[in-house]
C-alpha cells in the first residue's frame, strides 16, 4: 500500500499513516491504550492487529454505552446523596467523557478500516 497524506478527519494523530514504515505498530501502540492493560499479556492480539482494533471498538463502544447509562440515570440515582452542584459536575463530566469516548470510537473505526486494507478516499 503506498503511503498517503490524505487521512480521515478521525485519524489518530498518535498513529501513522497506512503504508508508512510501522505504522502498524503505532496502530497497535494506539489501540492498547483504549482497551484494559490485561490485553497485552494476549499474544493472539499482537499477532494480530485487526482483532486488537476489533475488540478496541467493542471495549469504547461498552464504555460510552456506560457514560450514558450514568448519564441517564445520575440525578435520580444520587439527587439525595450529593450536592446539587456535584451533581451538575458529574453531568459535565459524563458529557465530556462521552465526547471524548466518542472521538476515540470514530478513530478505532478507521484505523480497523485501515488495517482491513481500506483506502480513505476523500468526498468532495
Amino acid at each position: 500500500m503506498r503511503v498517503t497524506s490524505e487521512l480521515p478527519p478521525q485519524w489518530p494523530a498518535q498513529v501513522r499513516p497506512p503504508g508508512s514504515p510501522d505504522w502498524e505498530l503505532s496502530a497497535a501502540a494506539w489501540l492498547y491504550d483504549h482497551v484494559p492493560a490485561d490485553y497485552r499479556a494476549y499474544d493472539v492480539l499482537r499477532r494480530y492487529p485487526v482483532l486488537l482494533a476489533r475488540m478496541a471498538g467493542e471495549q469504547v463502544a461498552a464504555s460510552l454505552e456506560a457514560a450514558r447509562v450514568g448519564w441517564r440515570t445520575l440525578r435520580a440515582d444520587l439527587r439525595d446523596e450529593i450536592p446539587p452542584e456535584a451533581v451538575e459536575a458529574a453531568m459535565q463530566a459524563y458529557e465530556r467523557e462521552g465526547r471524548r469516548l466518542a472521538e476515540v470510537g470514530r478513530g478505532i473505526a478507521v484505523v480497523l478500516a485501515a488495517l482491513r486494507g481500506r483506502r480513505w478516499i476523500p468526498r468532495l
